[in-house]
C-alpha cells in the first residue's frame, strides 16, 4: 500500500503521490509477463522494493542536477522510486538482461519519468560519469566496487561526496574485506520500524574520481 510511503515521505507532491499508486499495478501487469520480482515479494511491493530502494533517501537528498547510476536495475530498483523521489536528478538504469530493461522502460513512460535512461548494457561498458552509484546488492562488493570505480565525477554539491550507496543486509564485515573501514553504515531499522529492515543497511563508499 501506498501508505507506508506517505507514512515514511509525508511531503510528496500529489504528483509523487499518484506515480507510486500506479506502481503496484504496473508491476503486478508486466511480472505477470516477465519476471522481475518474486511472486510471494509482488503482494509487499511497497515495503520490500519501493520503501527499501527509498533508504537511500534517508541517507541523503538528491539536489537538483545529481547524476546517479543504477547498476543492476532489474526491475527498477532502487532507480525508479528514487527518480520519482527526486525528479530533478538524472538516473541511468542498466542492466545486463533485455527483458528487465523493457519493464524499466514500460514502467517509466507509463509515470512519465523524464530524468529515467535504461540500458541494458554491463556497468563495466558505460562510459558517462556520476556523482553517484546506486545498487541492490547485484553482487559482492569488491567485485561491484571495480566495475564502478572509474565512473565517478569531480564535482561534489552534495552533502556527501561522491560515492556509491549500496543496499545490502546481514553480516557484512566478512565480504566487505579492505572496504569495510572506508565505508559507513546506516541500518535502515533505524528509519523504517518494519521488521523487514531489521537486518537491512545502507552503505556508503566515498570514491574519489575517476
Amino acid at each position: 500500500m501506498i501508505s507506508i510511503i506517505q507514512k515514511y515521505f509525508p511531503a510528496l507532491t500529489p504528483l509523487q503521490i499518484s506515480q507510486f499508486g500506479q506502481l503496484q499495478e504496473l508491476y503486478t501487469f508486466w511480472n505477470n509477463q516477465i519476471n522481475v520480482i518474486s511472486r510471494k515479494d509482488i503482494d509487499l511491493l511497497y515495503e520490500r522494493h519501493i520503501l527499501h530502494s527509498l533508504g537511500i533517501a534517508k541517507v541523503i537528498e538528491f539536489k537538483p542536477g545529481t547524476k546517479i547510476m543504477d547498476v543492476g536495475t532489474g526491475g527498477g530498483f532502487p532507480g525508479i522510486p528514487l527518480a520519482i523521489l527526486f525528479p530533478e536528478s538524472d538516473f541511468l538504469l542498466v542492466d545486463g538482461t533485455g527483458k528487465k530493461i523493457k519493464v524499466v522502460n514500460e514502467v517509466s513512460q507509463a509515470l512519465k519519468l523524464k530524468n529515467v535512461t535504461a540500458r541494458q548494457q554491463r556497468a563495466e561498458e558505460v562510459k558517462e560519469k556520476f556523482h553517484f552509484v546506486v545498487s541492490r546488492a547485484v553482487t559482492e562488493f569488491p567485485v561491484f566496487y571495480n566495475w564502478v570505480r572509474e565512473r565517478f565525477l569531480k564535482d561534489n554539491f552534495n552533502d556527501l561526496q561522491n560515492g556509491i550507496l549500496y543496499l545490502k543486509g546481514g553480516d557484512l564485515k566478512e565480504e566487505f574485506g579492505r572496504f569495510y573501514n572506508e565505508a559507513k553504515f546506516f541500518d535502515l531499522k533505524n528509519y523504517f520500524e518494519e521488521e523487514f529492515f531489521e537486518t537491512k543497511k545502507v552503505v556508503y563508499l566515498k570514491v574519489k574520481h575517476g
